[in-house]
């Protein structure tokens, strides 16, 4: 199970191994979960059969088997493997390793150099993976819990194949579990529901399952727990949440599109998913504000103000009360009638300023304080909406070479319903003139 299995001191017990030491799978067969890259035919299955192992990033959160798995494809395609970290390599480490790698290919042996936390290497070093791959003295197997279309090189990933690694199902850690007490000879000492309880602790980590595994056998305990328990003497593992990377903005889009999709209680979860997760609140108010002017904008336009009223009620309550108030901001926007018209009026309008230069203003629109003005026609023709019996001139206001545009289509929902009428209205108007 993932970064589980780590090498132990060989020569330690095996009582007093860690019990994630003592289960480390033997082969791939034994590898619990992961069939997406493991399968005969997934990536991983199919360069095996074909005896064509290439460099390849494991993707994925801790404990699901990127260490295992690595450290296995050496053993079955025999090649040394060395692991190092990111975190604790530097330059000179780095090139001892590959000219041992050089040494040992000009002996006849490969090298799988395995680097756990591979994003953490800054683009000079990564560059200098390139030759030691590209000449064959290593293949790299690099593990990253980040996106690494963000955190890598796009010379290195064009030399390797990412493959994603899933968190553990229950029915995987279930598998796990049951290989644990078999290990142990031990049944764990809780009622079923205890049971789910401890698997649901784990949150997808095999290597946490294992942990909690030998904290419940070591109280020896005659009686099963219950959850509640359970609970009291164990905590669940934290989750897997870092406000500057891939979990938050995956998360902060899952939020987005609840809301977006006006599903208030999806909205919700993943809006207390992201305040779980240690998530600045101030952060989450910019963001629904955000959402209130690009997805419902003048369908509703009581939403903007909800949400500053949201924003403005944390700031003066704090937490936990205030995030009350941006939780109710989050069920509003998710029930509230929804138009992009605004937002694709007002992108329609900057494409086109962007391209039209610096063309002025047609000339009777423009004020003329002084006689000289007058004389190039400034102001000239123009009529005072306010004179009109219905208040609309229904004159040009865009530049003579560009003609009238037409940005803003609002929708059939909300309020915007009305604006359509109204710009109906206007058109109507305009005709007549």
């Amino acid at each position: 199970m993932g970064d589980l299995f780590d090498t132990g001191d060989a020569a330690q017990p095996a009582r007093n191994q860690p019990l994630a030491d003592r289960l480390r799978p033997k082969s791939l067969d034994e590898v619990i979960g992961q069939e997406q890259v493991l399968g005969g035919d997934a990536p991983l299955g199919a360069m095996l059969a074909a005896g064509s192992l290439g460099s390849l990033v494991f993707w994925g959160p801790p404990g699901v088997g990127k260490t295992t798995i690595a450290r296995l494809l050496a053993d079955q395609s025999d090649l040394k493997f060395v692991q190092i970290s990111a975190i604790f390599t530097g330059v000179a480490d780095l090139k001892k390793i590959f000219e041992a790698a050089r040494i040992r290919a000009g002996n006849g042996q490969g090298t799988l150099l395995f680097v756990d936390e591979v994003h953490r290497f800054n683009k000079a070093q990564q560059d200098g993976f390139l030759p030691y791959m590209e000449d064959g003295t290593i293949l790299l197997v690099g593990a990253t819990t980040e996106n690494p279309s963000f955190e890598l090189n796009a010379a290195l990933l064009s030399r390797a194949q990412v493959l994603v690694l899933e968190r553990l199902s229950l029915t995987d850690l279930e598998r796990l579990a049951q290989r644990a007490e078999s290990e142990l000879g031990v049944a764990l000492p809780l009622s079923p529901e205890a049971r789910d309880a401890l698997l649901e602790m784990a949150d997808g980590d095999g290597r946490a399952l294992l942990n909690l595994i030998e904290q419940v056998v070591a109280w020896e305990l005659t009686d099963p727990l219950e959850p509640g328990a359970l609970g009291a003497r164990l905590m669940r593992r934290a989750a897997q949440y870092d406000k500057s990377g891939d979990a938050h903005y995956n998360l902060i889009s899952a939020l987005h599109k609840s809301v977006r999709g006006s599903d208030p209680d999806a909205a919700l979860y993943w809006f207390a998913r992201m305040l779980t997760g240690g998530e600045d609140p101030r952060f989450l108010a910019r963001r629904i504000t955000r959402m209130a002017v690009e997805d419902i904008g003048l369908a509703d336009p009581q939403a903007q103000a909800v949400c500053l009223q949201g924003w403005e009620t944390y700031e003066r309550l704090g937490s936990p009360e205030g995030e009350l108030a941006l939780a109710q901001a989050v069920i509003y926007l998710a029930l509230a009638p929804k138009s992009n018209a605004g937002y694709a009026a007002y992108k329609a309008a900057m494409r086109l300023a962007g391209k039209s230069g610096s063309e002025a203003p047609p000339k009777h629109i423009l004020n003329a304080p002084t006689a000289l003005m007058k004389d190039q026609g400034y102001g000239a023709g123009y009529d005072y909406d306010h004179d009109a019996e219905d208040g609309f001139s229904g004159q040009d206001y865009f530049p003579e070479a560009l003609g009238r545009q037409e940005f803003y289509a609002p929708v059939e929902r909300g309020f915007e319903r009305e604006l359509k009428k109204r710009l109906a209205y206007f058109e109507r108007l305009r005709a007549k003139r």
